[in-house]
């Protein structure tokens, strides 16, 4: 999807698909206004907030249908001439009622010809978000944020009941982590994960693995999108966040300590 007319052309007839099938809330991945790649750098298709098209596509859906909408992430133009990797949350009116930036940087070398600097690219952000929604407190992550349980525990401590992570993560660690990382971060945090997954190969080299995912606090999965474009559809229980805080309430047993010193630096 290296265009905004492509990636709508692919995004609306299944969030089409969603609302016919009686969804309140559609939840979409990582840079679902589309991706491309040029070298180790990512390039998706970007502009202004104010005149982006593929939001303004879709506040004109959620208010149109009635139903609320998370954009896992879009490109959004940044003051310092990169791009912000920018995730909206969109009332059934149409508003918007939070964003959030994606915090930490893809910047790895998997293998002599895989590489990806996110960075050069990508303003980061610097804020954790949790969306007020009817339906809960969502908190916003995005992508390789999975990899940080610290802001994980961040939002589940501030009352995140549910904590997405749209994401395009690459095929090679996906078939490695994604599924691993993602229930540990269900089981550690006493809340539901919801990370919707791009699928596919992309323009300019890459692939994303799909798979997206719906996790209880348990860390059972509860649905999981496999390898081909389309919709997953889940019913969550939230009493299962407090049923599950009550039986391992580990949220609330952090202790202070004091950070371990690097042996290698320390004085003889």
């Amino acid at each position: 999807m290296p265009d905004f007319v492509q990636a709508l052309d692919e995004a609306m007839p299944l969030a089409n698909a969603a609302v016919k099938a009686g969804a309140d809330i559609l939840f979409l991945p990582e840079y679902c206004s589309g991706l491309k790649t040029e070298g180790s750098a990512v390039k998706p298709p970007s502009a202004p907030q104010s005149s982006h098209i593929f939001l303004q596509e879709f506040q004109n859906f959620a208010r149109e249908k009635q139903v609320w909408i998370n954009l896992g992430s879009i490109a959004v133009d940044a003051p310092d001439g990169r791009i912000l990797n920018r995730g909206f949350m969109i009332d059934d009116t149409g508003k918007i009622r939070g964003q959030y930036d994606k915090i930490n940087m893809f910047d790895i070398q998997l293998s002599e010809t895989e590489v990806y600097r996110e960075s050069t690219a990508v303003s980061p952000g610097c804020q954790a978000v949790i969306h007020d929604t009817p339906f809960a407190l969502i908190g916003h992550t995005i992508c390789y944020d999975l990899r940080f349980p610290g802001l994980f525990r961040s939002l589940a401590q501030a009352g995140a009941e549910i904590i997405i992570c749209p994401a395009a993560f690459t095929k090679k660690t996906g078939e490695a982590h994604w599924h691993i990382l993602n229930r540990a971060r269900a089981i550690e945090n006493t809340c539901f994960i919801i990370s919707p997954c791009a699928i596919g190969p992309i323009p300019g080299g890459g692939e994303s693995y799909g798979h997206s995912l719906v996790i209880n606090p348990w860390g059972d999965v509860i649905a999981d999108g496999g390898t081909l474009p389309g919709v997953v559809q889940a019913r969550v229980d939230l009493d299962m966040v407090a049923q599950s805080a009550a039986r391992i309430p580990s949220l609330s047993h952090d202790r202070p300590f004091t950070p371990a010193n690097d042996p290698s630096r320390s004085d003889t």
